[in-house]
């Protein structure tokens, strides 16, 4: 089979520069860009960067910069799947390899915008010398911009996706400490203020990458497949007219741009990663062994929605509708015949889990309503009994603790929880004794009322 290549050179203007050429930016950015170009006229051509030593620039621009995605899922509750070439990517850049390629493109007066997935570990400042090879993704990018600068050209808006809080706000405190380390002089810290634009994001997609199953099934050779979910969301916080830079509303995708993106960033948290850690104990106990094999069992998927829609939304400030469209997505995503999700893997340190992404929902539950959520309380006696099993993954010290401490001196633990929760004793103790009793199938059954 032919290699998958071009016909003719890409004529797109270069507008976009990408550090990152993972699975995700290529599953997530650049499909939305694709679709942009193709569907609302865009003209957006996309220079990766590629943002470690070993990495995907050569096998990129092997294929010109074009690969297929796969995006597999559950649409409004019916199986999709859609096969796309993407094709806005140009070039891959190796800076390592042709560092003096890297710092041309900041002289590209056509170059606006920035996308970065560094990991989140990526965007940190460490003290450094001047050096592109021994400092940071930040540092790298102060002196691209300071070749922008010197070049006289304006600014760039960025848009980073990496997994952190508040990620461009900190993104720009790392350049500008690197500025002032390396001594670029307060014109140019003024530059970076006033003509730059960073915004802070969300990201969510699942993106699995190479599918090996069904990698024999193309007309030709793709050696950079890719394979996503078909839910998609961006929320950007910014000003709003910068869309209008990049307007992927014109092609219908589900990019937000709001002032604040905390109350989608809790909504995240609390419904998909909340519902996540809510079933994993429970659904564990019962012998199941995935996320959609827990979506396809009647009393599990029951407990799960019960769990989200009347206990965890009404403790959210989004409106009711917004939150239950998000919540029947993620519930649709759980259900995905195309991904095999194990619960083991979910279960990783499930202790801060529950702190982080279940314990506001059940506290802001019984503040609002002056009584305990069922299903929250429940998965919280689960999780207690699980780590009791052998199955428990997470640090050895707190693996001890769970396995062998009583559910009083669980509870009690401030600096795992955050407080102490020893007011809900007696109900984690009744459902402890029931599941024992009856088996944790028929103890859910009370918590539904089935």
């Amino acid at each position: 089979m032919e290699l998958l290549k071009r016909k003719e050179p890409s004529k797109l203007t270069e507008r976009v520069l990408q550090f990152g050429e993972g699975n995700f930016l290529r599953g997530f950015v650049d499909w939305m860009i694709d679709k942009l170009n193709k569907e609302a006229g865009g003209d957006y051509g996309v220079v990766v960067v590629q943002p470690l030593a070993g990495g995907m620039a050569s096998l990129i621009n092997e294929q010109d910069g074009l690969y297929t995605l796969y995006l597999r899922g559950l649409l409004n509750g019916e199986k999709t799947e859609e096969t796309d070439i993407i094709e806005c990517i140009t070039r891959a850049v190796n800076p390592y390899e042709d560092t003096d390629a890297f710092f041309e493109c900041a002289k590209n007066p056509d170059l606006r915008f920035i996308v970065s997935n560094t990991t989140e570990a990526g965007i940190e400042y460490r003290k450094s010398d001047e050096d592109f090879n021994t400092t940071t993704f930040p540092g790298r990018l102060a002196m691209f911009m300071k070749e922008r600068y010197n070049a006289g050209l304006g600014g760039f808006v960025f848009l980073p996706c990496e997994l952190i809080d508040k990620n461009g706000d900190i993104l720009k405190k790392c350049v500008l400490r690197y500025a002032s380390d390396w001594d670029y002089g307060e014109d140019f810290i003024n530059w970076v203020n006033e003509e730059n634009y960073f915004t802070n994001t969300l990201v969510d997609r699942i993106v699995t990458g190479y599918p090996k199953e069904t990698a024999m099934e193309l007309g030709y050779l793709d050696n950079i497949i890719d394979t996503a979910e078909i839910f998609h969301l961006w929320v950007i916080e910014g000003d709003k007219r910068y869309s209008e830079e990049i307007p992927f509303h014109k092609a219908g995708l589900n990019v937000l741009w709001t002032d604040d993106v905390t109350p989608y960033k809790k909504r995240k948290v609390r419904i998909l990663n909340g519902a996540h850690t809510m079933l994993v104990p429970a659904a564990r106990l019962a012998g199941i062994e995935t996320v959609k094999e827990a979506m396809d069992d009647e009393l599990v998927y029951e407990f799960v929605r019960k769990g989200i829609f009347e206990e965890i939304i009404p403790t959210l400030d989004l409106p009711k509708d917004e939150l239950e469209m998000f919540a029947n997505d993620v519930i649709d995503r759980f259900k995905n015949p195309f991904i095999k999700h194990y619960l083991l893997s979910i279960a990783l340190n499930s202790v801060s889990k529950f702190k982080v992404r279940n314990l506001p929902s059940l506290i802001g539950y019984m503040e609002k309503y002056k009584k305990e959520p069922a299903c929250l309380v429940f998965s919280l006696a689960a999780l207690i009994m699980f780590y009791k099993t052998n199955e428990a993954n997470d640090d050895e010290d707190i693996v001890k603790f769970m396995k062998n401490a009583s559910p009083s001196e669980i509870l009690k633990r401030e600096d795992y929880w955050g407080q102490e929760l020893y007011m809900l004793l007696p109900s984690v103790e009744n459902h402890i004794a029931m599941i024992e009793k009856v088996g944790i199938r028929d103890a859910m059954k009370t918590i539904i009322g089935a």
